[in-house]
């Protein structure tokens, strides 16, 4: 059984989640609680399994190997499981899928991980509502882009590439979810808004979704 290391309102664990259920790949749940007990990622339990310290990651099997960054599991999982695949069958769709989900994932959210915005309030006493205006500035140039890359494609569909979700919307879903968490204003998206709206109906994305999650904690303080 795959063992996933998640964090219920971690979006790179939300994109592997997602991941996982638009494959229908069971998986057990280990709760990696990022603000309890100082961090439990930062934790010698489980910084043994995954040294860099970050959620998620995914456990082949008991004492299996232990892969670690949302999108090299993402495109693991597409290998080993390439029903229903994630990523498209020609090279130039593969490059403009990749290239969105690194929109995401490698230019938006490392600015807005809760450790760059931890740094930002507890090191450099930035004010939260100078972390919060940090937050929507990177999301609104990043989405923005996003928006502009989508919009002006005919490779655009229902989804991010064509009628079938993949990498990128499992990319974009989880960090439309952090921005609306953060009320970033996300009426200038609408072709964004479409597809995470087009995502949000499957139920993949719904069993993927952080309220869904056995350690969600609705209460607790962002």
């Amino acid at each position: 059984m795959l063992k996933l290391y998640s964090y219920f309102r971690s979006s790179a664990a939300y994109r592997v989640r997602i991941a996982l259920a638009l494959k229908s790949l069971a998986y057990d749940t280990i709760p990696v609680h990022l603000l309890r007990d100082g961090g439990q990622h930062n934790g010698s339990a489980y910084r043994g399994a995954n040294p860099q310290g970050l959620v998620p990651a995914l456990q082949m099997a008991e004492r299996g190997p232990v892969l670690a960054q949302s999108l090299a599991i993402m495109e693991y999982l597409d290998e080993v499981h390439p029903a229903p695949a994630l990523l498209p069958a020609d090279a130039l769709g593969r490059a403009r899928v990749r290239g969105l989900a690194h929109m995401v994932a490698c230019e938006i959210h490392p600015l807005n991980n809760l450790r760059v915005l931890n740094y930002l309030t507890q090191e450099l006493g930035v004010s939260g509502a100078q972390k919060d205006a940090w937050y929507a500035h990177w999301v609104a140039l990043g989405l923005r882009a996003v928006e502009d890359v989508l919009a002006r494609s005919g490779d655009t569909g229902r989804f991010c590439h064509g009628d079938t979700p993949g990498l990128a919307d499992c990319c974009l879903v989880p960090q439309v979810f952090n921005a609306r968490r953060f009320n970033c204003a996300l009426d200038a998206y609408p072709t964004i808004a479409r597809i995470v709206d087009a995502c949000e109906q499957l139920p993949a994305f719904r069993q993927a979704a952080p309220d869904m999650q056995p350690d969600a904690e609705h209460a607790l303080a962002r």
